[in-house]
C-alpha cells in the first residue's frame, strides 16, 4: 500500500477518461470532485488486490445514469433539497450501515473521469484505500457489464442514494439484468442519475473476479498524455505507445446526433478525414460509451476493444460533447483479456448489443 500524490491522482483521472471511451462521466466533474480532498489535505492510499485481507469487505461506489445528467437535476426537482456531496458517498455509507461494519476499501465500478473520481473521493472521505483493480477495465453502459457478473458474483445487497438525500437498500435481486432495470428506473425518477454502492464482498471473493492493476494502467496512460502535452508531442501516438494501441483515424466532425432515453444517451459521430485520411469517413456509435466504429461504412472496431477519442489539444472527449468542425483523433486500446474469452464476449461483445457480427481483435484485422 502506498500514498498517491496529487499529480498521480490527476493523471489517473486523465487516463480513466481516455479508457472511458466517451463515457464514465466528465473529467472536469471528476477533478472538481477530488478538489475537496486536495483542499482538505486528505491522503489517498492505493492497495493491491493481494493486500485486501481474505475476510475484509470492500464495496463499489459509483454514479449511474445518463452522462449528460450527472451534474444536476431538472426544473421539476427544484422544490426538493439537494445533497452537498456525491450520492455515491451516501450509498457507500448506507451499505456500511446495513452490514454494521466499516469496509476495508473501495473499488471503482468502471474506469471513467467522473465515476473513478467518485470511488477515489469516497475512499478519501472514509479514510480507506482505493483498490488497484476494476471490474470493467474501461467504462461500460450497463451494470451487468462487469467481471463480477462474468464470475457469477451477485450485486446485492445494493444501496441506492439520490441527489435529494433518499437512501435505500435493495436486499435481494434476481440477477444483474434485473438490477440494471431497477437502478436505472430509480435514476430516471431522480433526474437521470443515482448513487450506487454494491458488490460488498470479501478480499477472498475479490481475487480472481476483477481486473488487477487497473488504476496503475490508467496512471501510465495519464502520465503519457501529460508528458506528450508538455513536450509538444502527439498525444494519441504516445498514449498508444503506453497502452499498446493504434491510431485509427484523424478528421473533423462532419455531423453528429444524440438521443437521451431510458437513462442512456445513444448517438453517433461522423468524421471527415484529414491529412493521410482525406477522402475517407469514420463513424462511431455509442450507448453512453463508444461501442462500434465504421471506416467508410464497414465495421472497423467493436467492443470489447476500446474506441478512444481526443481533440486537437489531446484532451479526451466525452459524449455527447461534440461540435461540427471539431478536430479529433480516434485510436484503439486493447480490451482486458477476460472480455475476450467466450463468457466475456457473451456479456460484452457486439452481439450482446444486438449487432449481427462477431468480435475481431483490432490487431487481427
Amino acid at each position: 500500500m502506498r500514498k498517491l500524490e496529487k499529480q498521480e491522482i490527476i493523471d489517473i483521472l486523465y487516463g480513466c477518461t481516455i479508457v472511458g471511451t466517451g463515457g464514465g462521466g466528465d473529467l472536469e466533474l471528476g477533478l472538481r470532485t477530488m478538489e475537496e480532498d486536495f483542499e482538505q489535505g486528505k491522503d489517498l492510499y492505493i492497495a493491491s488486490v493481494d493486500e485486501v485481507p481474505d475476510d475484509a469487505y470492500i464495496a463499489v461506489p459509483y454514479m449511474c445514469g445518463s452522462p449528460a445528467s450527472l451534474e444536476g437535476g431538472g426544473e421539476e426537482y427544484a422544490h426538493l433539497p439537494l445533497l452537498d456531496y456525491p450520492e455515491s458517498l451516501l450509498a457507500f455509507r448506507t451499505l456500511e450501515d446495513y452490514f454494521g461494519q466499516k469496509f476495508f476499501g473501495a473499488v471503482s465500478t468502471e474506469l471513467g473521469g467522473a465515476n473513478t473520481a467518485f470511488a477515489l473521493h469516497a475512499a478519501c472521505q472514509l479514510g480507506v484505500p482505493i483498490i488497484d483493480a476494476d471490474p470493467a477495465g474501461r467504462s461500460v453502459p450497463e451494470l451487468q457489464h462487469s467481471t463480477f457478473f462474468v464470475k457469477d458474483i451477485p450485486m446485492a445487497p445494493i444501496a441506492l442514494a439520490t441527489q435529494f438525500g433518499d437512501a435505500m437498500i435493495v436486499k435481494d435481486i434476481v440477477d444483474d439484468m434485473r438490477a440494471e432495470d431497477i437502478v436505472r428506473s430509480v435514476a430516471v425518477a431522480s433526474g437521470n442519475k443515482i448513487g450506487v454502492a454494491d458488490h460488498a464482498i470479501t478480499g477472498k471473493q475479490l481475487r480472481g473476479a476483477i481486473i488487477p492493476d487497473a488504476l496503475s494502467y490508467t496512471l501510465k496512460l495519464g502520465q503519457a498524455l501529460r508528458k506528450a502535452k508538455e513536450n509538444g508531442e502527439d498525444v494519441a501516438e504516445k498514449v498508444c505507445e503506453a497502452g499498446n494501441g493504434k491510431v485509427l483515424f484523424r478528421g473533423i466532425v462532419k455531423e453528429w446526433k444524440v438521443e437521451e432515453t431510458g437513462g442512456f444517451i445513444f448517438g453517433d459521430t461522423v468524421l471527415e478525414g484529414t491529412g493521410a485520411y482525406e477522402g475517407h469517413e469514420y463513424k462511431f456509435w455509442y450507448k453512453n460509451e463508444h461501442l462500434v466504429s465504421y471506416l467508410d461504412g464497414e465495421v472497423d472496431i467493436t467492443v470489447p476493444d476500446l474506441i478512444c477519442v481526443v481533440d486537437k489539444d489531446g484532451t479526451p472527449v466525452t459524449n455527447p460533447n461534440y461540435e461540427n468542425g471539431m478536430e479529433l483523433t480516434v485510436f484503439v486500446l486493447p480490451a482486458p483479456e477476460i472480455w475476450k474469452a467466450e463468457r466475456g464476449l457473451e456479456v460484452f461483445g457486439p452481439r450482446s448489443f444486438g449487432f449481427d457480427f462477431d468480435y475481431v481483435p483490432f490487431n487481427e484485422r
